[in-house]
């Protein structure tokens, strides 16, 4: 296995470049990477018109998107229901003009004073009142079309604005309140809306699908052999509990749908580790790793071994990851994940390293230093 440095993509492992990109930036999501990155992994792979990519952790949909210009079929899976959302709304197609109905209709409703008596003391708390009965009154009306796709599109478009004219910020693991003046949030979902309606005309998409799916990476419903490529990049250990984050979003526009909530490791709960962590004691030292990054990495030995099953024979997997950084050091995710893949059957071929960061205990105490990396791997 070569270890080489591979700076020049280190900004293409953040959401960043998205920022800028028709259709991609319909959805903020700190967690994601870049198009580019998707494209200079194609590239590096040879992929062709055609065939298909798998990403287990398909977040926003960037990597689904990108196969969709590049003409490639990919299917995506995630537990995070505003992500699977957006994943979804991003890749369809859409009748320009049928939106600019929908749009216009919901726009022209009278404004209807919206019920706020079920909702959690943080939602009220996040918004200035006047801004969350417009949030309510557009989600209801929206909630009402008939057309699933004109309706998907609009809703996006009010989560979107929804954050932004609130008082809610995240910060790590947290959502903080912080009041300060907020745009009229009628004004701003009209102007979303027309942005993201000409976004869908600067898009060129083929006709290769891109089908999401909301399910556990760990057990993908899938045959096996299906796909040709993996390009995926799961959560990071010792990252944040998404569901928190993303509480608002979910109370707000996807309660009632039924759906798990998204949790800090894929799976297993810590306090379960120690009496199942033998099927990882053959493939790794585990002595000096903790129940946190037991966790982790038992829920990511399922998920590899899944991603083995349903990739072809001679596949390529290229899977973004962070070491994890802790006060009494670094966990090297980037070398044990890569222990496991070769222990599922996969070649563990390269670790291109995109970045480095100091590691720090009490803020300021450097303990070692972490990497962010793009692990490849060939069954």
């Amino acid at each position: 296995m070569i270890v080489r440095e591979k700076p020049e993509w280190g900004e293409l492992a953040t959401f960043k470049p998205n920022k800028k990109l028709p259709v991609y930036r319909w959805f903020y999501y700190k967690e994601g990477y870049a198009r580019d990155l998707v494209f200079e992994v194609i590239r590096k792979f040879g992929l062709n018109s055609g065939q298909t990519v798998l990403d287990p952790f398909c977040g926003v949909g960037t990597t689904l998107l990108a196969c969709r210009e590049k003409g490639l079929e990919s299917v995506g899976f995630d537990v995070n229901p505003p992500a699977v959302f957006a994943s979804t709304v991003k890749t369809r197609d859409y009748d320009v003009r049928a939106l600019k109905n929908a749009a216009d209709d919901v726009l022209a409703r009278r404004f209807e004073s919206p019920d706020l008596g079920n909702l959690s003391p943080l939602a009220k708390r996040a918004f200035n009142r006047h801004t969350l009965d417009d949030v309510l009154f557009f989600r209801n009306i929206i909630m009402q079309m008939d057309d699933r796709t004109s309706r998907d599109f609009l809703m996006l478009a009010l989560i979107n604005v929804s954050m932004k004219c609130s008082y809610a910020w995240k910060d790590g693991a947290v959502i903080k309140i912080r009041r300060h003046p907020v745009p009229p949030l009628r004004k701003l979902l009209k102007r979303q809306i027309g942005y993201m309606i000409r976004d869908i005309a600067r898009l060129r998409l083929s006709g290769a699908d891109a089908d999401v799916r909301f399910g556990d990476a760990r057990k993908m419903n899938l045959p096996d052999s299906t796909a040709d490529a993996v390009i995926t990049s799961p959560p990071y250990l010792n990252k944040i509990e998404y569901s928190k984050v993303y509480s608002l979003e979910n109370e707000l526009f996807f309660s009632g749908l039924g759906l798990a909530p998204v949790r800090s490791h894929i799976g297993i709960r810590p306090e379960d580790v120690r009496k199942e962590d033998d099927r990882l004691s053959d493939v790794i030292d585990t002595s000096d790793l903790n129940e946190q990054s037991l966790a982790y990495f038992n829920d990511m030995h399922d998920t590899i071994k899944e991603m083995h099953r349903v990739t072809k024979d001679g596949g390529m997997s290229a899977v973004v990851v962070g070491n994890g950084c802790f006060p009494n050091g670094v966990v090297d995710s980037d070398m044990i994940l890569s222990r496991i893949a070769e222990h599922a059957g996969f070649e563990a071929q390269e670790v291109l390293v995109l970045s480095k960061r100091w590691c720090t205990r009490n803020r300021v105490e450097k303990v070692g230093q972490t990497r962010e990396s793009l692990l490849v791997w060939k069954k």
